[in-house]
C-alpha cells in the first residue's frame, strides 16, 4: 500500500554527499495466510440432495415425466416411487446448506466482491442451461413445447417467475427464492459488514418478521419475506454460526427454531390426508424425519465430525452439482423417453443410465463452461 501523498521528506540541507550506496533489499518475510479448509463433506451433501430432487421428478410425481415414460411411475416403480416423492425435500435441504455457505461467503466481504461471486457462480451455466433446454425441446422429435422467443430471452435475467413469463427451466423457481435470500443478507449484513451481533439480529428479525407476514397475509410482505422457505436459510445461518463456535448457546437457538418453524412449514405444504386416488402419500413423520437429517447432516459438517471425509472427489463432486440441478430435469424427460420407449431399457437402467448422462453433462458445462466464465466474470466485477 503506498504512503499517503501528505506524508513529505525533510528537505536537506545543501552539502556535499558522498556518492551514493546502492540500497541492498531485504526481502520481507512473506505471509502465511491461514487456509480454511475446504468442507468437503458439504459438497457431498449437495449432491446427495441434487440426487433426491432427480429421484422426485424421475418417479416421485406425475405429470410430463409421466409422458416420458409411457405410464405413471407408480406404475414403473410400485414400490420405490412412494419413496421418490419425498426427494422433493431436497431443495429444503439445498436452503439450509445455501444459509450455512452464503454466511460463510458473505464474512468480511465487501459488497462488491459477494455480488460478484454470485453473479459469477449463478449465470454462466445457467445461460447455457437456457440456451440447451431451448433448443432441444425446439426439435422436431421432441414433443414437449418449447417457451416463446420473447420468454425465453426473459428467462435469461432469472427474474421470469415474478414477472410471469413462462419458464424455461422447472427448477429455476427455486433460485428465485435463492435471490431473494442473497439480497437480504446482502443489505443487511454484507453491506453493513458481517459480524456476530449483526448475524444474529439478522436471523431473530427475519424470524419474526416472516412470522408476521404470514399472520398478515399480505403478498408483498410473502413475497420479500418467504416465511415458507426463510426457517431454512436461517438455519443454515445459524449453523455456520455454531460452525464458528460450537459453544454458542445462541446460535443453537437460531437453529432450534428454525427446525421447528421448517418441519412445520414442509409437512404443512406437502402432507395431505391418505387418498387412493393420489400419486402418492407422504407421512408427516416421514416428512419431519427427512426436514430433521439435512438438519442433523449441516449440524455434522459444522461441528467437524465429517472431517475425515476429505476426499477430492468430493470438490468435484460439489462442481457437479449446480449444472446437474439446472439441466436434469428437462433434459430428462428426453432421455427417459428415449431410453425407455425408444430403446426399451427397463425401467430401472433408464433411470440409472438417465442420471449418468445427466452427470457427464454436468460435467462438460463444469469443465468447458464454468471454469473460464466464472473467474472472468468475476474479474470483471470486481475490477480485479
Amino acid at each position: 500500500m503506498s504512503a499517503p501523498s501528505s506524508v513529505l521528506p525533510t528537505p536537506a540541507p545543501v552539502v556535499a554527499t558522498p556518492p551514493a550506496r546502492t540500497a541492498r533489499r531485504v526481502p520481507r518475510p512473506a505471509r502465511t495466510a491461514r487456509r480454511v479448509p475446504r468442507l468437503r463433506a458439504l459438497d457431498g451433501l449437495r449432491l446427495i440432495a441434487a440426487l433426491m430432487v432427480a429421484a422426485y421428478h424421475y418417479g416421485g410425481r406425475d405429470g410430463e415425466i409421466g409422458e416420458a415414460w409411457g405410464s405413471s411411475p407408480s406404475v414403473q416403480f410400485p414400490t420405490a416411487h412412494e419413496w421418490f416423492a419425498y426427494g422433493c425435500l431436497g431443495v429444503q435441504i439445498f436452503f439450509v446448506i445455501s444459509g450455512f455457505v452464503i454466511c460463510m461467503s458473505g464474512w468480511g466481504r465487501p459488497l462488491r466482491s459477494f455480488f460478484a461471486s454470485r453473479v459469477s457462480r449463478l449465470f454462466p451455466s445457467y445461460w447455457v442451461a437456457i440456451v440447451l433446454v431451448t433448443a432441444v425441446f425446439a426439435l422436431p422429435p421432441v414433443t414437449y413445447a418449447a417457451v416463446s422467443p420473447s420468454d425465453a430471452l426473459v428467462n435469461l435475467t432469472m427474474l421470469q417467475q415474478p414477472l410471469g413469463v413462462d419458464r424455461v427451466l422447472g427448477v429455476c423457481w427455486t433460485l428465485w427464492a435463492e435471490l431473494r435470500f442473497y439480497a437480504l443478507f446482502a443489505l443487511c449484513v454484507v453491506l453493513p459488514g458481517a459480524n456476530r451481533q449483526r448475524v444474529v439480529l439478522f436471523c431473530a428479525v427475519w424470524t419474526l418478521a416472516a412470522a408476521i407476514a404470514e399472520a398478515a397475509n399480505w403478498p408483498l410482505l410473502d413475497l420479500v419475506l418467504m416465511p415458507e422457505y426463510a426457517p431454512f436459510f436461517i438455519g443454515g445461518i445459524g449453523l455456520y454460526l455454531v460452525h464458528r463456535d460450537r459453544k454458542d448457546i445462541t446460535a443453537w437457538g437460531i437453529v432450534g427454531v428454525s427446525w421447528l418453524i421448517g418441519q412445520h412449514y414442509a409437512v404443512d405444504r406437502l402432507w395431505h390426508a391418505p387418498n387412493p386416488e393420489f400419486f402418492s402419500y407422504r407421512s408427516s413423520l416421514a416428512i419431519i424425519s427427512v426436514v430433521t437429517l439435512g438438519y442433523v447432516a449441516v449440524a455434522a459438517i459444522a461441528l467437524g465430525w465429517l472431517n475425515r471425509v476429505d476426499w477430492r472427489w468430493l470438490t468435484t463432486a460439489g462442481a457437479l452439482t449446480y449444472p446437474f440441478y439446472l439441466v436434469h430435469e428437462h433434459l430428462g424427460w428426453v432421455s427417459v423417453a428415449a431410453l425407455h420407449r425408444g430403446l426399451g431399457l427397463p425401467s430401472w437402467a433408464t433411470f440409472g443410465l438417465t442420471i449418468l448422462a445427466m452427470l457427464v453433462l454436468a460435467r462438460l458445462l463444469n469443465r468447458y463452461v464454468e471454469e473460464w466464465a466464472t473467474p472472468l466474470i468475476r474479474r470483471k466485477l470486481t475490477g480485479r
